[in-house]
């Protein structure tokens, strides 16, 4: 029984190990989190706009491929991954859309306004209560949704050059997007 407790320590260490060299194996992309949304429907939600703007809702998003950016002004890597979002707007014609993240309005007015804006129309999620529902970790994230209203991709992080020409541009063309 003695010799049992000793063991224990080792056999609790040894499936710690296993664990982490399964979970932190090269080649192994953290952005990528698993989400059960795929090629589910996106979650309903009608959001308030900027400044008296239109809002955003998933109605408004219907009949097109649109990429949707959570984003918010308090982000730091929000604020790297924006030459790319404006980039992706302008010379893509990427319909692009954003959604403020638990942020004031003032705030994410003031933001844009300093980095730009490639948003085609703008939500403001100050509860962060469709965040929720999208399941968001954190921001900046990025969804593709079809034009059905389903959800085809998921991003978490600030993208990048490489993220936007491997994964993104060639999902949103696939979909059939411009």
């Amino acid at each position: 029984m003695k010799r049992a407790l000793y063991l224990l320590p080792v056999a609790l260490f040894l499936v710690l190990a296993g664990y982490f060299a399964v979970a932190l194996r090269p080649g192994r992309d953290p952005s990528l989190l698993p989400s059960a949304l795929i090629d589910k429907p996106a979650p309903d939600f009608a959001l308030a706009g900027l400044d008296g703007t239109p809002g955003l809702s998933l109605a408004s998003l219907k009949g097109q491929v649109a990429v949707v950016n959570f984003f918010a002004s308090w982000c730091v890597p929000c604020r790297a991954e924006e030459p790319l979002l404006l980039r992706l707007a302008e010379q893509e014609h990427v319909p692009l859309y954003g959604i403020a993240y638990k942020d004031k309005p003032a705030d994410a007015q003031r933001y844009l306004a300093q980095l730009g804006d490639p948003y085609r129309r703008i939500g403001v999620d100050e509860s962060g209560r469709t965040g929720i529902d999208f399941g968001v970790y954190g921001v900046p994230e990025t969804y593709i949704i079809d034009q059905a209203g389903h959800i085809r991709f998921r991003y978490v992080g600030p993208l990048t050059a490489e993220t936007l020409e491997r994964e993104l541009l060639p999902r949103v063309k696939a979909l059939g997007a411009s």
